[in-house]
């Protein structure tokens, strides 16, 4: 059952997002409220859940990375342990940064994040294809990012 979301906890949400460094009594002003009720509110949205963990947000192309490829991937098998031992090895690669299973023809999509295309070309080469659970993988290399937010939209989708 989803956690019920206040008018004020949906603010507080919304300043976490864009900077989760802030601090309690700043937070406090920001949202209107006294330091103490404003320090529980987060606590409670920690505790349930809500608030997953606070983390810094990197600049990819400042720290080399310049490749971001969305890999469509289907399996050899799909059975329930395929999947599994799948899924499992997703989690060991630093490169893929987003794993989603998908509806329609592909089993997968990933998120991948290299130096280059030469680094792509050696995790895909050498490590993610180095199994045999991997029957078909197709590259869509991203050319200009538009829009890349990890915040999610709260007005749109709370009440």
């Amino acid at each position: 059952m989803p956690t019920e979301i206040s008018k004020v906890d949906k603010k507080i949400l919304a300043i976490l997002q864009d900077d989760a460094s802030i601090s309690t009594a700043a937070l406090a002003e920001r949202v209107h409220m006294s330091q103490s009720p404003c320090w529980r509110r987060v606590n409670r949205l920690e505790e349930e859940g809500v608030i997953q963990k606070r983390v810094a947000v990197l600049d990819r192309q400042a720290l080399g990375m310049e490749v971001v490829v969305f890999a469509t991937i289907n399996l050899t098998q799909t059975g329930r342990q395929n999947l599994l031992a799948f899924e499992t090895e997703i989690e060991r690669y630093p490169e893929v940064v987003e794993c989603y299973t998908m509806t329609g023809i592909w089993d997968y999509i990933l998120k991948i994040v290299t130096r280059d295309i030469r680094h792509y070309e050696d995790f895909v080469r050498n490590t993610l294809t180095a199994t045999d659970m991997i029957r078909e993988l197709h590259s869509h290399m991203a050319v200009t990012e538009i829009k890349n937010s990890t915040a999610l939209p709260l007005d749109t989708q709370m009440v």
